[in-house]
């Protein structure tokens, strides 16, 4: 298995790889792409592989990220939410009972 790689270096690297090219088709676009590929993150969920499975969520994650590059959203920073435990309660496991 190769290098793991943390969470701002993903973005890092999927805006120097499709950067441009996201931000010429747009939020709005860019956004309906991300939307078919959590549709295909479900197909292989529910009827595909391990194989299957990995490479949609890798498809998922870079569109979430160039999403988020695109609104100015820092994805190691809107983790942090999560760092402590659930950003309601404060726990971890979540004890909110919902």
């Amino acid at each position: 298995m190769g290098d793991s790689m943390q969470l701002a270096a993903f973005q890092q690297q999927m805006r120097r790889l499709y950067g441009e090219r996201d931000r010429e088709r747009g939020l709005a676009r860019t956004f309906a792409w991300f939307a078919e590929e959590c549709g295909e993150l479900s197909r292989a969920l529910f009827r595909g592989g391990s194989a299957d499975r990995e490479r949609e969520f890798a498809d998922v994650l870079a569109w979430l990220a160039s999403l988020a590059d695109q609104s100015g959203v820092d994805l190691d920073a809107a983790a942090e939410r999560y760092a402590r435990g659930c950003p309601r309660c404060g726990a971890s496991p979540c004890a909110c009972g919902r």
